[in-house]
C-alpha cells in the first residue's frame, strides 16, 4: 500500500515529548501515530492485533484515550483554545 502525507499540529510540549519518546524507543513519531491508528482501526473492525510498540506507558495511554472516547469523558477543545490567537 502506498503512503500519503498527513500534517498535524501539536502543542510544542507534546511534540517534544513525542520526539523524545520516539528517539528513546528507536522509532519515528510517524511510526507511533501509525501504530496507534492501526490498533484503533483493528479494534473497531474487531480484529486482534499485537501492538508493535510494547512500552507499557504507550499502551496504557492508548487504552486510556480509547476509553475516554468511548465513554464520552474526553474534553474537547476548539482550535483557538488550543493554539490561542
Amino acid at each position: 500500500m502506498s503512503k500519503t502525507r498527513i500534517n498535524i499540529s501539536l502543542d510544542q510540549d507534546l511534540a517534544d515529548f513525542a520526539r523524545i519518546f520516539a528517539r528513546e524507543n528507536r522509532i519515528s513519531v510517524a511510526d507511533m501515530v501509525t501504530q496507534y491508528l492501526l490498533t484503533l482501526k483493528r479494534r473497531i473492525d474487531e480484529q486482534n492485533s499485537e501492538p508493535v510498540l510494547s512500552h507499557p506507558a504507550f499502551i496504557e495511554a492508548m487504552e486510556l484515550a480509547q476509553t475516554k472516547l468511548k465513554d464520552g469523558s474526553s474534553k474537547w477543545y476548539s482550535y483557538d483554545e488550543v493554539f490561542g490567537n
